[in-house]
């Protein structure tokens, strides 16, 4: 079985890599075929292989554009490694395991509890003695599409780990402000629909990347569900909104309540693998903040996200 597991790892490892070999190859087809086209110079990096490109340029005229080749989300339908790793989104509902660190405190098995209401489908299980490798396992065995971990300091929930299953991707989350559903007065119960989901200021590369870790830990809603899970960006902070809406009688507003928990996430690492190899798996983002221009620099959007709404 492990045997079996580690092939099919590097199977997917070595499919990825491929494809990123020929999306820089493809890459800079394009960029030459547009310096070609407008008469522009061609670039340093360019010159020692224009001319072999430009003979490959040759076959590809009827070939599909890079963004059909490569941009799922863009409209393509070429398969990418990003592709297999959700190959089941939105046809089959997630089934996603939470469970926290070893000996919990009351804080944080009261935050894992009400964060099982927030996802759909969530079983939470007690972490006990089990290693990391023995969670992975049992949750393959039982067709477990995502784990995902709590982690705390002193009592206060401060880490956030979402491991996708089989191959990977893992995301990890730093948590701050989080506001329990018990520390807000007078909340009702919370609804068991699933929820529409709203993903605000998602828009590079990397921005659509978290945006797919964090859907696709939610099942498709129906139409008619009256609960929305909100995930805002701002300045690299994931603000997470957990609300209910009715419509006003006789108009178009709408009467929002908050049900919480709230709290907000970020991003500070993506690994290509998963939880048991992590040491070992090729790291995909992560965040460098003693770089100089750390600071200046916005990774899941192009802006702060709330200009436009002020």
């Amino acid at each position: 079985m492990l045997r079996r597991q580690s092939r099919l790892r590097r199977e997917f490892l070595y499919r990825k890599g491929i494809e990123e070999k020929k999306k820089a190859i493809q890459q800079n087809k394009e960029r030459l075929k547009e310096a070609l086209e407008e008469g522009k110079r061609i670039g340093p990096n360019l010159r020692k292989t224009a001319l072999s490109l430009q003979r490959s340029l040759k076959w590809d005229d009827d070939a599909p554009s890079l963004a059909a080749a490569y941009g799922a989300e863009s409209g393509g339908t070429g398969l990418t490694s990003q592709d297999d790793e959700y190959r089941w989104a939105g046809v089959e509902d997630p089934k996603v395991v939470l469970t926290t660190s070893r000996d919990p405190s009351a804080r944080l098995k009261m935050f894992t509890k009400e964060l099982r209401l927030v996802v759909p489908n969530c079983q939470r299980i007690n972490r006990g003695g089990y290693e990391i490798g023995q969670l992975l396992s049992a949750c393959r065995a039982n067709n477990v599409t995502d784990l995902v971990v709590v982690n705390e300091t002193r009592g206060e929930p401060d880490g956030l780990i979402v491991c996708h299953l089989p191959y990977g991707p893992t995301a990890y989350f730093t948590i701050s402000g989080t506001i329990m559903r018990h520390d807000i007065p007078g909340l009702g119960t919370a609804s068991q629909q699933y929820p529409h989901l709203i993903f605000h200021n998602f828009k590079t590369p990397l921005g659509k990347r978290v945006q797919s870790i964090l859907q696709y830990l939610f099942p498709v809603p129906k139409a008619d569900s009256k609960r929305v899970v909100t995930f805002a960006n701002h300045d690299d902070y994931i603000v997470m909104r957990h609300n209910t809406y009715k419509k006003k009688e006789g108009g178009g507003d709408v009467d929002l309540t908050e049900i919480g928990p709230r709290f907000m996430l970020k991003l500070y690492e993506i690994k290509l693998g998963t939880l048991e190899n992590a040491a070992a798996a090729d790291v995909e983002w992560a965040y460098r903040p003693y770089m100089n221009t750390a600071r200046k620099r916005k990774f899941l959007s192009d802006d702060d996200g709330w200009a436009e709404d002020n």
